[in-house]
């Protein structure tokens, strides 16, 4: 692995993990529409570090209110979002556990990427288009927040999104587009740190390279510049530019592969 391929694809990872566009698919096309050989299980940790360390350096502070007045009054508004958060992270930890290994080796297909980048594309743009965009995440119920956690799940497959197919679900709930995305930042950061602590066990000092370093670096920065790019962004211009991407891309992709 070079710097400059460590540098590109903690690029990739950190932009299109937070915006809807999903980072598997484009981590799984980048090697394969310029030929560069798969990075492997130990560049993978270092991506996953740097997204988490994203998150967490953006969100750090709902976190902590969440956990600390969670603990002063375990029956508040808080408590009740950090159980919601809790019970929406099983579906796609089950799921992970399960069947990551088989995704990895079945749905990864440029053909399957590039359709699941166009339908998930699609079901984006309806739901940021129909969805009422009235209710908070305090508006949010027990079964709703078990929903968005089980649409969560269907991020294992490259060209889903996990942030596009979470704000999907909000959406289509009712949720505003800011809460939408809170809540799928929030819901993300548990199945994040989680894959990172799991893959961390494969890892060895040797594999800490520079380019691990760097791709560790610029996933970090370039994930926390993509998440307040969105939320800033997303109240007046709402899902509709990445649904267009996907759309776009996806027939991109297709155009290559059978041409190719």
């Amino acid at each position: 692995m070079s710097y400059f391929h460590a540098c590109v694809l903690g690029l990739i990872q950190g932009v299109s993990e937070f915006l809807p566009v999903s980072s598997s698919a484009h981590l799984a096309l980048t090697p394969w529409l310029l030929g560069w050989p798969d990075p492997g299980l130990t560049f993978d940790v270092a991506l996953h570090a740097g997204t988490l360390a994203a998150v967490l350096g953006y969100f750090w502070r709902d976190w902590l209110e969440l956990l600390t007045q969670s603990a002063a009054c375990p029956t508040g508004p808080q408590a009740r979002l950090l159980g919601m958060l809790a019970l929406g992270s099983v579906p796609a930890a089950v799921f992970g556990l399960a069947f990551e290994k088989a995704a990895e080796a079945t749905l990864r297909g440029p053909a399957l990427v590039a359709a699941l980048l166009i339908g998930f594309g699609a079901l984006m743009e309806a739901a940021d288009r129909f969805g009422r965009r009235a209710r908070c995440v305090s508006d949010l119920s027990w079964v709703g927040g078990l929903l968005i956690g089980c649409a969560q799940a269907l991020a294992i497959a490259p060209g889903v999104s996990r942030s596009g197919v979470t704000m999907t679900a909000a959406l289509a709930l009712g949720l505003t587009r800011q809460d939408s995305a809170r809540f799928s930042f929030l819901l993300a950061t548990p199945i994040i740190a989680g894959a990172s602590l799991l893959k961390l066990r494969h890892l060895h000092a040797v594999d800490l390279t520079g380019p691990f370093w760097m791709g560790v670096i610029v996933s970090a920065v370039s994930g926390w510049a993509a998440v307040g790019f969105l939320l800033k962004s997303l109240p007046s211009t709402g899902l509709r530019p990445y649904a267009a991407y996907r759309v776009l891309a996806g027939l991109a992709v297709l155009a290559v592969y059978f041409l190719r």
